[in-house]
């Protein structure tokens, strides 16, 4: 091999760690560490037609919490049994090591001889998730869990006065603030309907704080993600959410991270009023959730 042929080769194999180091580099700046994905919703990465699940860097490449599923399939595979791809939809790139061997000639006494050294190179192709595809034959794709509603929830966010729209665009949960909606992922992608309602609930909590409604500065003036005031509203959100799921006689498995939880355990350590003040904002998110009109007047303010 000449010198320029194995330049080139090593050009292409940093490239390829270049594109990976940038696609990282780009997650971590949304806010988003790949690696400490639980992957509860989606699942593992995988493709549907191996069954094989994807490891190591590209399991962290293929983390999206755009789709339903974390199920993916090659333009090749696709193509093979018959799918094709949804217009305007883009690949997600996975690498893998691909094996060469370098000869070299020497010699042996007079005889000639060539050492055969096995090497590998990174390289690359594209896959797609099945939510881009179309026509792939139902025994390729996940069972869909059958979903309910649930009237007891039903009725109480019919209740809400102002109700945000909800909708259900986004493979995650979040309440936008300057639109004005909530977004949820599919009801089946959760593994109860219970847990649905929770986050669900949730979200809306957090929709209490916009300026139509109860214009709370917890919302309103929401700084970064860590900061005092996000924790506080994450804690009105869900002390708000425990409080509905009373109401509607749920239990689910619905969580905080630890991050929250151990900004929470400093605020209470640091400030004795913190825990009031989320309590009675959580307390006047639920009333208005639920529309109630019987709150006397005369209640006192808990943090005098």
């Amino acid at each position: 091999m000449s010198t320029e042929t194995a330049n080139a080769k090593d050009v292409a194999r940093k490239d390829v760690y270049q594109i990976i180091n940038d696609r990282l580099i780009e997650q971590l700046e949304k806010g988003t560490a790949p690696w400490q994905q639980p992957w509860t919703v989606g699942g593992l990465p995988k493709n549907i037609i191996s069954k094989n699940f994807y490891r190591g860097i590209n399991m962290m490449l293929l983390f999206n919490d755009e789709f339903e599923h974390n199920l993916f399939i090659s333009f090749k595979q696709l193509k093979d049994i018959g799918g094709k791809v949804k217009k305007g939809e883009k690949a997600f790139m996975i690498v893998y090591w691909k094996p060469w061997e370098r000869k070299n000639k020497g010699t042996d006494q007079n005889e000639e001889t060539i050492d055969t050294k096995k090497k590998y190179i990174l390289r690359y192709h594209y896959v797609f998730n099945i939510a881009q595809c179309e026509n792939i034959p139902d025994k390729y794709l996940p069972l869909v869990r059958e979903t309910k509603e649930l009237p007891s929830c039903e009725s109480i966010v019919n209740a809400m006065p102002l109700c945000p729209p909800i909708h259900h665009k986004e493979q995650s949960a979040f309440y936008d603030f300057k639109h004005d909606f909530v977004n949820m992922p599919k009801k089946n992608s959760f593994k109860n309907d219970e847990s649905y309602y929770a986050t669900l609930f949730h979200e809306l909590v957090h929709s209490t704080g916009h300026e139509s409604r109860l214009n709370r500065d917890t919302v309103t003036q929401m700084t970064e993600i860590g900061g005092d005031t996000y924790s506080l509203e994450e804690l009105v959100a869900e002390i708000g959410t425990c409080y509905l799921q009373s109401v509607a006689g749920i239990a689910s498995d619905f969580q905080q991270s630890t991050a929250y939880i151990k900004g929470w355990l400093a605020k209470l350590k640091g400030d004795k009023r913190f825990i009031f003040r989320a309590a009675k904002e959580s307390q006047k998110a639920v009333d208005y959730i639920l529309n109630r009109k019987d709150i006397p007047e005369d209640v006192p303010h808990d943090e005098e």
